[in-house]
């Protein structure tokens, strides 16, 4: 059985919807280690507000947020599906769809980059990476929502050869210079290495990672224990407010490259939106955590 235009337009708009309603599970989990740790007052009541919104917006199917961002996807192909219809155009018109239908209603985030005029729909949008899975019978789709918050305070540089020491120093000057305006505490990806394009990829797949999951890389987990190390030691805290929490985990990948070496770095804010779900080559929609 293939995978049709009518379950990619479907199960794409569903994840857009879900992820502007739940705050994963792993992050509230996150949240609530950080409330436990927390040693400024402000801090941990802010804490509190965060799990309580996290819950309320669950349960009374809410949104979390009304800065629902704009709808970006990262779509694997596996190399074992058969495709009927034109599922590039499902995730499209699956958009198109739910913002007609959606309640709430979203708000016109859709930004012509040219004129500033905002709407639902614009080019290229929704945004999306598409990858190929070597041997897999299914198509992996995970939907990531970028708002303010995620989106504004992203960066990435080109370096000669450097050091981990100028590399680990960069991240923090993108932490330092984005201060609490990106609605701490976040999630921080950082890429290293490979081409300018395919480094920023990296950096936004190591937002998606499982939260705390670790490099298995040796030298590249150190890295990321020193960069939250350092990222919370500012003290801007859950919104600002001050404190011990302003990352929740720092994830670092990387590729190789020439000498040349870029490194991108990217925020999700503490709503941390992120679905995903597998369709698979039997009719099966898996919805994945």
């Amino acid at each position: 059985m293939p995978i049709t235009y009518a379950m990619m337009k479907q199960a794409t708009a569903d994840l857009y919807s879900w992820s502007l309603r739940k705050v994963p599970d792993d992050t509230k989990a996150a949240l609530a280690r950080a409330r436990d740790a927390e040693s400024n007052p402000v801090a941990q009541r802010t804490l509190d507000i965060m799990l309580k919104s996290a819950i309320a917006a669950e349960t009374s199917d809410r949104f979390v947020c009304s800065d629902s961002g704009v709808p970006v996807y990262s779509i694997g192909l596996g190399t074992r599906i058969t495709m009927d219809g034109d599922i590039k155009q499902a995730v499209v018109d699956g958009f198109a769809e739910l913002v007609e239908t959606i309640r709430p209603p979203l708000l016109k985030h859709v930004t012509n980059p040219l004129t500033n005029e905002r709407g639902y729909h614009g080019k290229d949008m929704p945004l999306i990476t598409w990858d190929v899975i070597g041997g897999a019978d299914y198509v992996d789709i995970t939907c990531q929502p970028k708002a303010l918050g995620s989106g504004r305070w992203a960066a990435l540089e080109i370096f000669s050869f450097p050091s981990l020491a100028r590399i680990e120093e960069y991240v923090m000057e993108c932490v330092l210079k984005a201060g609490s305006q990106h609605c701490p505490p976040v999630v921080i990806g950082v890429g290293i290495g490979g081409t300018f394009d395919h480094c920023a990829k990296l950096a936004k797949l190591a937002t998606m990672r499982p939260m705390g999951s670790r490099n298995p890389e040796p030298v590249v987990a150190a890295m990321e224990e020193r960069l939250l190390r350092a990222t919370n030691l500012t003290g801007f805290g859950p919104m600002g407010t001050g404190g011990d929490t302003t990352a929740l985990a720092v994830h670092v990948e990387y590729a190789s490259g020439h000498g040349f070496t870029p490194v991108a770095v990217a925020f999700n804010c503490w709503i941390n939106r992120r679905t995903r779900a597998r369709l698979y080559d039997d009719g099966r929609v898996e919805r994945v955590e």
